[in-house]
């Protein structure tokens, strides 16, 4: 879910840098939960009135417009992570096409700055997102400093 709100809050409409498999895969689920959640509500609805079923589905599609805006700018950060240029984002919507699209998003992106920003990977330690794991000899987390 943090994934999802960083790029609602913090990636709105930002086309510019990279981003991760992760931040795109984790938007890409609550995306789709979010619409299978206002389906099912919406079909349920419309089961016992079809006016409110169709004001679901109108609020429904009222997401949908919402969520275009981000869900471009993740992918073509995506892009941007496997080293393609934005233009890419256009195959997405073209038959059979887009399944070089689905591999681009699936493809691990380049280690190592590239033409659009640093890997976001990377912290300022270096690719270990653990920090100090395994730790130093003469930094054991789980010794007594007091001792």
């Amino acid at each position: 879910m943090d994934w999802f709100l960083k790029t609602l809050k913090e990636n709105y409409a930002n086309f510019d840098g990279r981003a991760r498999r992760k931040e795109f895969w984790m938007f890409v689920l609550f995306v789709w939960l979010i619409y299978v959640a206002f389906s099912i509500v919406a079909g349920i609805l419309s089961y016992i009135s079809s006016v409110l079923g169709g004001l679901v589905y109108g609020i429904m599609g009222l997401v949908s417009l919402a969520l275009l805006i981000p869900t471009l700018a993740v992918g073509v950060r995506r892009l941007h992570d496997t080293g393609c240029p934005t233009w890419y984002i256009i195959f997405s919507f073209i038959p059979i096409v887009n399944l070089y699209y689905l591999y681009l998003m699936i493809k691990e992106g380049d280690k190592g700055p590239n033409e659009f920003g640093p890997d976001p990977k990377e912290t300022g330690n270096g690719p270990n997102p653990f920090g100090n794991f395994p730790p130093a000899p003469g930094n054991n987390p789980f010794t007594n400093p007091n001792t």
